[in-house]
């Protein structure tokens, strides 16, 4: 192993789900709230190609939130449209651990950015995101998704890093399989507990106080 593996300089990040609280929590809510089966919105996603596919075009800007909502709406048997993808999203916020690393990462000297799939609507908090990085890249900004190659290449370039310097951390498995096939290091999050000691020993440095 090289020193550049041992030591990666940089460190991209996912963010829903990642500095936010758990997105599948929140679709859960977003479900129960509406009288529907708690995973019917998670099991269409998995279930549909062709919303699949959709929501693709949701995350590239090919389509707009309203435009996704029509689709989803009638297959989940939800009776209102609009606002449909902000009512999912409704129950995250902010997951301060992470947050926290992130900044602390940053501060000692490490290159931190943002690749994120957009989902339509604007819940990212520009000013918290310019603190926390210096590349940022949202796929409805520049026409790519996770887990394209080109995506995870673009974050690392933005950093002027190459893939093997940095790590990525991403709830889904698809998305850190995608980043792991250009090279980069990834981690499965499942909580700060379980990720935060796997991005200490990575990086070699105290993230949590």
């Amino acid at each position: 192993m090289t020193d550049e593996q041992q030591n990666p300089r940089g460190l991209l990040v996912d963010f829903g789900g990642v500095l936010t609280t758990n997105v599948f929590q929140s679709f859960r809510t977003f479900c129960e709230g509406e009288g529907l089966a708690p995973d019917a919105f998670a099991d269409l996603l998995r279930s549909s190609s062709e919303t699949r596919a959709e929501l693709r075009k949701l995350e590239t800007a090919q389509i707009g939130a309203d435009e996704f909502g029509a689709h989803l709406a009638p297959l989940l048997g939800v009776s209102e449209a609009d606002g449909l993808m902000n009512r999912i999203f409704a129950g995250i916020g902010p997951e301060p651990a992470m947050i926290d690393a992130v900044r602390s990462a940053r501060q000692a000297g490490v290159r931190t950015g943002l690749i994120s799939n957009s989902v339509g609507t604007d819940i990212y908090d520009r000013a918290v995101l310019d603190e926390l990085f210096e590349a940022i890249v949202i796929s409805g900004e520049v026409g790519l998704h996770k887990p394209q190659p080109e995506i995870f290449l673009l974050g690392a370039e933005r950093l002027g890093l190459s893939a093997a310097e940095c790590v990525f951390v991403d709830d889904l498995r698809e998305n850190c399989a995608g980043a792991e096939a250009v090279g980069m290091t990834a981690v499965l999050h499942r909580g700060p507990e379980r990720t935060l000691p796997e991005l200490e020993r990575l990086l070699g440095l105290g993230l949590t106080p």
